[in-house]
């Protein structure tokens, strides 16, 4: 059976707002756990986007309106930095500067600026002081393919990889922040969530290891189960190496895994539900009519990975509502096949989580979670403050965010919005 319902695009953006310079001044930047770097455009970029369809207020950075910005000569470590992903070359000025591209496509290019980042620093649980940390971020001069379209155009990118350059890199490296940052996204169409430059608490976590050496969060998929049943899965097409593996991508808003996964995957969900549904294809995707609540027909799913570590996923982690058909709502299957051997995780999956990128033990953690609850995390029992940055929070919300628990360390927090946009074809 196919089909060309009404269709429903839905977008999802996570971000937050960072304050750059001397005096501080906010940026809107997009969270990315897939780059490294966090850059935001450069006044002097001609054809960025001058306005956005988000409802925000698009801001340039000025690098002569910023009392303690200076630029980053090519003899500074942090232009040669060993782990870096951006490529790198020198001007006639001396300028260290970076090219990008992401995996969609887009790219950006520019000059590195040392300025401050500032944030709020949290007394106790009460009192708010300011405080701020000299980090190195990119001034964006030049923007291609789906950064230059206005109706999703933010001021840039915060990247949270695994380089030299991110800003948790460069933080820890200097005993600000802990080696590990967690996020929990909200998955309703409401938005929100927390991000944190340090570990949210939560007994129910499981952790797996990283893939080591590797310029990504890879990680080791050894098997798939649905409804209790492991998939038949040759277990080399989860193998991992540099272009292998399992990626989790934050600023990826689906998923994709493998043809050799995606098949058996797909025949085992249509197989389980196929007497309650009608499977359709609706433009290459298998797509199911169902009249009734996807909770009750759909089965859950097990993504199993090293160290016995398992990420159960609901129906709506793996399904996307994509449109109405003759009084029936249409599902998808949210995951798109892809041909190499590179699987992401995006925001489809994780979604609704707590996710723990502890670098200092080169893992990541998750636990199903309602985002919308408060989460507990860790501050510094000697100065006993957090770092916090927030966005669009009253200060009545703000004590329902979050739990503070004596430890070791200071602790960011990130407000995010999710964005959600319509659009009926």
């Amino acid at each position: 059976m196919f089909l060309n319902p009404l269709c429903v695009h839905l977008f999802r953006l996570y971000f937050t707002k960072v304050k750059l310079g001397s005096p501080p001044r906010e940026f809107n930047v997009q969270i990315d756990t897939g780059s490294d770097i966090l850059w935001v455009t450069c006044s002097s970029c001609t054809d960025c986007p001058q306005s956005s369809g988000l409802g925000i207020q698009l801001s340039l950075f000025d690098t002569t309106s910023s009392s303690s910005a200076r630029m980053v000569p090519c003899s500074d470590p942090m232009c040669s930095s060993e782990y870096q992903t951006t490529a790198t070359q020198c001007s006639q000025s001396n300028q260290c500067s970076y090219s990008f591209q992401y995996g969609d496509g887009s790219g950006t290019s520019g000059y590195y600026v040392a300025d401050m980042l500032s944030f709020d620093a949290v007394m106790g649980q009460s009192s708010i002081a300011n405080s701020s940390a000299l980090i190195v971020f990119g001034c964006s001069t030049y923007q291609s393919g789906d950064l230059t379209k206005t109706d999703k155009a933010v001021d840039g990118i915060f990247g949270f990889g695994r380089g030299d350059l991110s800003v948790i890199s460069q933080l820890s490296s200097r005993g600000i922040t802990p080696r590990v940052f967690s996020h929990c996204l909200k998955g309703d169409g409401s938005g929100g969530g927390i991000m944190v430059l340090g570990a949210i608490m939560e007994p129910s976590i499981v952790y797996s290891p990283l893939v080591p050496s590797q310029p990504h969060y890879n990680l080791m998929l050894q098997s798939i189960a649905v409804n209790g049943q492991l998939l038949q899965i040759d277990p080399s097409v989860f193998a991992t190496s540099s272009n292998r593996g399992t990626i989790v991508d934050s600023g990826t808003t689906l998923a994709y895994l493998v043809q050799e996964a995606y098949d058996p995957f797909v025949i085992a969900i249509t197989a389980t539900v196929s007497p309650s549904v009608t499977p359709t294809i609706s433009k290459g995707n298998q797509c199911y009519l169902v009249a009734a609540s996807v909770s009750q027909i759909f089965p859950p799913v097990s993504l199993n990975f090293a160290s016995g570590a398992s990420m159960m996923l609901k129906p709506e982690d793996y399904l996307i509502r994509s449109g109405f058909y003759d009084g029936a709502t249409m599902w998808c299957i949210g995951f798109q096949k892809v041909q190499g051997g590179i699987s992401i995780l995006g925001d489809l999956v994780l979604k609704d989580k707590i996710f723990v990128y502890d670098l200092a033990h080169q893992r990541i953690g998750w636990a199903n979670y309602d985002c919308s609850l408060s989460v507990n995390v860790s501050i510094t029992s000697s100065k006993d403050f957090i770092n916090e940055w927030q966005l669009s929070v009253s200060s009545s919300t703000k004590e329902m965010l979050f739990k503070l628990i004596p430890l070791s360390f200071i602790t960011f927090l990130i407000q995010l919005l999710e964005l959600v946009e319509f659009q009926f074809l």
